[in-house]
């Protein structure tokens, strides 16, 4: 969406942008007008939205500095600092063009002739003696590989070198004056842009190693119907694992997800709190079964609310749980508070995406752009819609169908499911509603959710003695992709793949 509403890399408007530089300058402009469009223009459109509901609501801001311009002109300005990500991706593409034009062209200067005891000798000479085994082309490979790893390692500091309070902990020591506060900052700041660049590396080697592995073994007659079900698994298999861990850290450590996609998770569930507070404590085991811990209260205002007899909240009595509390008033059958889960997504998903989707489609409107729109609007809410329906229904044939037919009905089994069970089938079985989507939207997601996901199982925050390791993940994992760009650009996947190709080339 973002991308939408500012000029593509790659279209001429963009591109006359750069026209009067020289070309090894261009991409520099580029990096950073895609930059700052990107880290501007949600928090733009974020508070335009913000200020039109104020104004419907009649809501007339107190103080000056909460104005709508005031406010728009902070976030404009705040795009141009030093340490921000628009001079983070100047620095990187800029870093690495420039660096890799300065050492291609050493390079060709001494490769034309080497003096050699004392006689000028072709270099293609040498090269054909050692039979290839150091290449112009390799050096080549290899002097562009140095220089973006050059450059994504300073960029990345610079954005590393702002601090921010978030990452600050102040500790109490004691002195002879009295207690005093030291402050303790830590790193990881950076870690979601880090594992982001490591999820594009691994695709892109992964990639490429497997294709030559088909190629191998088509020409040879070997390439089996199992592999290319894995072929085109591949990318749901990626979103479906993907999901899996993200729900789970939604569920069990949400302090482990961005707190903006923690949010837009609540949202698209919606969930009763206190029903996620009490599979949190059965986890944990501060509820337990059969047990008197005191916390029938969690639940039993649910029931209150949704007109159950609060027995039904009591982990004493009700064990385990009816179904009829997860379902939040629907009713007792879990398939149809499958099918009400699904109905209603798909109205709030519908009622998101097709605004959305129509005002790109008035930038050149037709009928059959139109019906594209409806079906693509229709196709991405029955998606979500499936993938909330999958997820609760989950966690009913964990809790109610399958699980106690397999685990039993024992106090101990009941536990068992509704510590972990009921949760995990519902992470297992929700992501696989992506099948829904076309191959390309599968791709575009799994390539979205996949560096979610490696987050939750990295602390979000970490001593700053260790961040040296993060710099060389990203640095590696940036050469890499863009090493890849230079020589097989169509490995770079997705709509990324084709903004860095629209940047660099």
């Amino acid at each position: 969406m973002t991308m939408s509403m500012t000029a593509s890399p790659t279209s001429p408007r963009s591109r006359s942008l750069g026209q009067g530089l020289p070309l090894v300058l261009r991409p520099v402009l580029r990096a950073y007008f895609l930059g700052y469009a990107s880290s501007t223009a949600p928090r733009v459109l974020t508070l335009l939205l913000l200020h039109l509901s104020r104004r419907r609501k009649n809501i007339i801001d107190e103080k000056p500095e909460d104005c709508f311009l005031p406010s728009l002109l902070r976030i404009l300005r705040g795009g141009v600092e030093l340490q921000r990500f628009p001079t983070f991706c100047a620095a990187l593409v800029g870093g690495s063009t420039l660096l890799e034009a300065h050492t291609t062209a050493e390079i060709v200067r001494t490769s034309r002739y080497v003096s050699f005891k004392n006689s000028t000798v072709k270099v293609g000479y040498l090269l054909h003696i050692s039979q290839y085994i150091i290449t112009k082309s390799n050096i080549l490979r290899l002097a562009r590989w140095l220089s973006t790893f050059i450059a994504a390692w300073y960029s990345l500091r610079l954005l590393q070198s702002k601090k921010s309070e978030a990452f600050i902990d102040h500790v109490s020591y004691a002195t002879p004056n009295g207690v005093a506060l030291r402050p303790i900052q830590f790193a990881g700041r950076t870690m979601d842009l880090t594992l982001f660049a490591i999820t594009r590396a691994v695709d892109v080697l992964v990639g490429e190693l497997w294709a030559q592995r088909r190629a191998r073994r088509v020409a040879s007659g070997r390439w089996t119907k199992f592999e290319e079900l894995a072929s085109t698994l591949s990318d749901s298999s990626i979103f479906a694992s993907s999901c899996a861990l993200i729900m789970w850290a939604w569920i069990y450590t949400p302090d482990r997800l961005p707190r903006s996609y923690n949010k837009w998770i609540k949202s698209a569930a919606a969930v009763d709190q206190r029903l996620l507070l009490a599979l949190r404590r059965m986890r944990f085991g501060e509820i337990k079964y059969g047990l008197e811990t005191g916390q029938a209260h969690v639940l039993q205002g649910m029931c209150k609310d949704y007109n159950l007899p609060l027995d039904y909240g009591d982990p004493v009595k009700s064990i385990p749980y009816p179904c009829e509390v997860v379902h939040m008033g629907v009713g007792k059958s879990c398939e149809k508070h499958a099918l009400s889960r699904w109905g209603n997504s798909f109205l709030w998903a519908f009622s998101t995406y097709l605004p959305l989707n129509l005002i790109l489609t008035l930038r050149n409107p037709s009928k059959k752009r139109f019906k594209q729109t409806l079906e693509s609007s229709a196709r991405s809410s029955a998606f979500l819609g499936t993938f909330i329906a999958l997820y609760y229904y989950g966690i009913c044939l964990a809790r109610t169908r399958i699980g106690p037919r397999i685990l039993g009905t024992s106090t101990p089994r009941c536990q068992q499911i509704d510590g972990g069970i009921c949760i995990g089938s519902g992470c297992v079985l929700c992501g696989w509603s992506v099948l829904i989507e076309t191959a390309g939207r599968r791709k575009e997601l799994g390539l979205f959710v996949a560096p979610r996901a490696l987050a939750t199982l990295f602390p979000r925050r970490y001593l700053l003695e260790n961040q040296c390791r993060e710099t060389i993940a990203f640095a590696f994992s940036t050469a890499v992709v863009f090493t890849c760009v230079g020589e097989r650009p169509e490995r770079v996947r997705g709509l990324f793949g084709k903004l860095l190709r629209g940047v660099l080339v």
